[in-house]
């Protein structure tokens, strides 16, 4: 473990001592969340993700540890585990580095080589790599026997016996990758007869570029048409001189010694070969492994932080909704929410062609508004629903109450889902798919916990990269956000609960079962009495978990229930009572935290506390702005030079994709987000973040559009 946390601490650049304790809290079963908030003092005040790091340095290195287990009782049982080999597998914690090692030991299948050596031919290869027999043919035939029928057969064998030495041998396979780092060369062709099919990858019909400068969308792009049978894709160094360099270690030198140029031209025909049958391709799909690791690892990073960014969104609050899933030949879904988010009523209207109903509709919409006393409009942002916005705003009656397109991605998988059916078993996906566009608006974080991250749409080519790493990034990124905002432990939904800190699906089901039988939470201790909650899981979830109008404030806020004795003593010092000092700011100034440090609690603690009680229970995301799109609806209304608002719907590291209202977003490349260099658009631009741009082109035949925020 002492190596580890070096290790650990040398890569991150953190101090040893954060990184012990950090370990320690993981192990322990502390979440990253609780560790991030709660435990600053034991971690020197990492963020979630350092934490994240730390852990996910902590498994790779478990498992080259395990690897090595492995490795060593392998070459054990074989007799072969010198002290001087076992040492330096002790001491390698490169897993590429300890795979070289392995390689010669590692048990394979039948090679030429390995019938060479059952032939007796391994004096032979040992012979030609010595590079000093003058009668190579004499010796050649003292080889012949039952299985070795001639000199040829007998120079053949030895060969391949050199082959397997040179591919298994480090400074070979390491001179290779040095050529691949610094020379590679990726490049795609179309398999033939897959031109018209492929026309989405015509730009790599016939590409090439250094592996080094290949940015993470266009590898992954090339492997999507490697994988759908469209592109051919390989990776190749500069050959003559990968072979040359190989040459310079296994060709003895005439000026040091005697040589012989019959032995030195099989020792070179080998090495020729062991690079184009067994040293390239092995390193190629190395290097195709690392290349589509590091661009996984780059779009994955890329989609966590947008939807890190969607998930805090700006809520509208509790308010009463009406919410309108748009439609032209189905007709718009008409649902009403009361201030939680509740079902209260559903109908349909068919303001739009072929129906034109339009007076029913507006009769429709006076009706709901006046009757649920609707206090703001969510409108799905699909088909017709800038059409439906333009009907919406011109009624009258709904001056005075803001309306909001909401984006749908992502809805119609909500609403077919087991979630949804269990939320609304007795309505059909319309309904459900409305009743989630509406909730969105009120808190986009308790909404989209319930869909999938991928369907959401703000990704890139997440398809694509390794599912397994990108689903534990996803979650992570939907636990920080569920617990960087809190959750309001009597109004949560079982599926926003399962991501606070140290619950999951049974504890949040148990949670809620508790609600319905017994009402509200009246403290956060009542939370003990919730079946299978014990005293961790308890410690891990408590700070996170708000019970609004609870006896004691601090219930409501994000004070952990093991510093109350902090803040009641703060209090008492002062003469008066916890809700006297956090509704009291002058009191608050009085306080001189340094008195309440301890041996476990420091001033990182103590300064989170006191912001705390300036704004107990605050929802940290930022206010909801209105926004209006330009009276433009098609790609045809837009000319070259318009000036347009417009909203961020995706970010990736070629630029970002901007909603202006025409049912296509358009692309703001890297080069146009502004008047400066930029190396990430994410330092520029957030996601549905308001924003003004011009349009550049409009391309109707492949319905693209280019913007510019230059300027």
């Amino acid at each position: 473990m002492e190596i580890f946390n070096s290790m650990i601490a040398n890569a991150l650049q953190i101090a040893e001592r954060s990184v012990a304790n950090t370990l320690e809290l993981l192990v322990g079963g502390a979440t990253i969340p609780f560790i991030s908030r709660y435990r600053k003092e034991a971690t020197g005040g990492l963020d979630e993700v350092q934490i994240e790091q730390i852990k996910q340095m902590y498994e790779k290195l478990t498992e080259v540890a395990k690897r090595k287990e492995t490795i060593l009782s392998t070459i054990e049982e074989q007799g072969k585990l010198t002290t001087e080999l076992k040492k330096r597998i002790d001491t390698t914690w490169d897993a590429t580095e300890l795979e070289d090692i392995y390689l010669p030991y590692k048990p394979k299948r039948k090679t030429r080589a390995e019938v060479a050596r059952q032939r007796g031919l391994e004096p032979l290869a040992d012979l030609l790599m010595l590079q000093r027999e003058t009668n190579l043919m004499a010796r050649a035939r003292t080889f012949i026997n039952s299985e070795v029928k001639n000199e040829e057969e007998a120079l053949k064998g030895a060969r391949d016996i050199i082959v397997e030495r040179v591919n298994e041998d480090e400074r070979a396979r390491n001179q290779v990758r040095n050529q691949f780092s610094r020379t590679a060369i990726i490049t795609s062709k179309v398999v033939k007869g897959k031109e018209e099919e492929g026309q989405k990858f015509r730009d790599y019909f016939d590409f090439s570029e250094p592996l080094k400068r290949c940015t993470s969308h266009r590898l992954l792009a090339l492997r999507r048409g490697e994988a759908e049978g469209i592109l051919k894709v390989s990776i190749s160094p500069d050959d003559e001189e990968c072979r040359e360099r190989l040459e310079r270690i296994y060709i003895k030198n005439d000026k040091l010694r005697a040589t012989s140029d019959e032995c030195r031209a099989h020792v070179s025909e080998a090495v020729t070969d062991a690079y184009k049958r067994l040293l390239k391709p092995s390193i190629e799909t190395e290097f195709a492994a690392l290349s589509k690791e590091k661009a996984d690892v780059e779009a994955i990073r890329i989609f966590a932080e947008n939807l890190k960014q969607l998930l805090l969104s700006s809520p509208l609050g509790q308010k009463r909704v009406l919410g309108i899933d748009p439609g032209f030949r189905t007709g718009c879904k008409l649902v009403c929410l009361d201030a939680q988010g509740t079902l209260l009523h559903h109908s349909i209207m068919s303001p739009h062609p072929p129906k034109n109903q339009y007076r029913e509709s507006v009769a429709t919409m006076k009706y709901l508004i006046e009757k649920y006393e609707v206090e703001a409009i969510a409108i799905g942002n699909g088909t017709a629903g800038r059409e439906t916005e333009e009907f919406v705003r011109r009624l009258p009656f709904v001056e005075g109450i803001e309306v909001y397109s909401v984006s749908e991605d992502g809805a119609s998988v909500y609403s077919a889902s087991k979630i949804a059916r269990e939320e609304f078993p007795d309505y059909d996906v319309t309904v459900r798919g409305a009743v989630s566009i509406g909730r969105r608006l009120m808190d986009p974080l308790a909404e989209l916990v319930k869909i999938d991250p991928k369907s959401i749409g703000v990704g890139q080519y997440q398809h694509d990269v390794d599912q397994t790493m990108l689903k534990r990034s996803l979650d992570q990124v939907v636990e920080n956000c569920v617990n960087q905002v809190g959750v309001n432990a009597n109004t949560a939904s079982k599926h926003l609960l399962t991501y606070v800190s140290g619950l999951g699906p049974t504890l949040a089901q148990n949670i809620v079962n508790y609600r319905t039988e017994n009402g509200p939470f009246r403290s956060r201790k009542e939370l003990m009495k919730v079946p299978r909650m014990g005293a961790k899981a308890f410690e891990q979830c408590a700070g996170f978990l708000r019970i609004p109008q609870a006896k004691n404030p601090l219930d409501n806020s994000a004070v952990h229930p093991e510093s109350y004795h902090i803040v009641e003593q703060m209090a008492s010092d002062l003469n008066c009572t916890v809700d006297e000092l956090i509704k009291n700011k002058d009191l608050r100034l009085k306080i001189d935290i340094k008195r309440y440090t301890t041996d476990t609690v420091g001033l990182p603690t103590l300064t989170d506390i006191m912001q705390e009680l300036d704004k107990p229970g605050l929802d940290p995301r930022k206010p909801l702005s209105a926004f209006r799109f330009a009276d433009v609806h098609t790609l045809e209304d837009l000319r070259e030079g318009m000036t347009l608002p417009g909203i961020v719907t995706n970010i990736t590291n070629f630029g970002c994709f901007v909603d202006v209202g025409v049912h296509q977003d358009g692309l703001v490349h890297i080069s146009q987000l502004a008047d400066k260099f930029v190396s990430d658009p994410t330092t520029v631009v957030s996601l549905r973040q308001q924003v003004i741009v011009k349009v550049l082109e409009v391309d109707l035949k492949r319905k693209r559009l280019s913007l510019t925020m230059r300027g």
